[in-house]
């Protein structure tokens, strides 16, 4: 349950309900948590964000293109017919989004630029089946505390900012950096529940 690239036999013994569309293992613990069975089949897509795009169609798009490639796959690979699961987000102040930062000086740079600030997370979900996509978009505002410098080069010195939509992992370390939310924590981390058990229920799928 939950690990990559499980066989054809594992998904039919396991009762697989549904492919993740992503390696994250924040999002494998979050469904993990609720009991739910799944498999884990990575996209890879181009996740550059278009010139003049608005942060919730990139989500969007983002969340789309990732179900898409992985139900290709799986006709491809003749693997069992199950919906997909996808998610993206992203960070948003001033206007600009946040992505994933390139490196310990790119995360630098985000973390000042939050420092002492509110900013928008915005999680985008997608369950794609068959030639149906139901998607929603969760949105969160987060204020961190201002960060001093010693905080930030001592925060990316470790690993947990690489990887991170803001260049910050709110479950993580980083959960010390942040002062007031308002809206889903689990949105924040990268799988917003609420907005997932809506489109999953309609696709018969439920953990309650």
């Amino acid at each position: 349950m939950g690990e990559v690239e499980q066989p054809r036999e594992s998904e039919s013994h396991l009762g697989v309900q549904f492919y993740l569309a992503s390696a994250s293992p924040r999002r494998q613990e979050l469904l993990q948590s609720v009991g739910l069975r799944f498999a884990v089949i990575t996209a890879d897509i181009d996740e550059t964000h278009r010139a003049g795009e608005p942060p919730d169609r990139f989500v969007q798009r983002l969340a789309k293109e990732k179900a898409q490639y992985v139900a290709a796959r799986l006709v491809n690979q003749n693997r069992a017919v199950h919906p997909v699961v996808a998610a993206d987000t992203c960070v948003v102040i001033d206007d600009q989004v946040l992505g994933k930062p390139r490196h310990r000086d790119d995360a630098g740079q985000m973390l000042r630029r939050l420092s002492g600030r509110s900013h928008e997370v915005l999680t985008a979900v997608v369950v794609y089946r068959g030639d149906d996509i139901q998607s929603a978009v969760s949105r969160s505002r987060v204020k961190f505390k201002p960060l001093s410098e010693d905080e930030i080069i001592r925060y990316c010195r470790t690993s947990e900012p690489l990887d991170k939509a803001g260049a910050y992992a709110i479950q993580g370390l980083a959960s010390g950096f942040v002062e007031h939310l308002e809206g889903s924590y689990t949105g924040v981390v990268g799988l917003p529940m609420f907005e997932l058990r809506m489109l999953l229920v309609r696709a018969g799928i439920d953990w309650i």
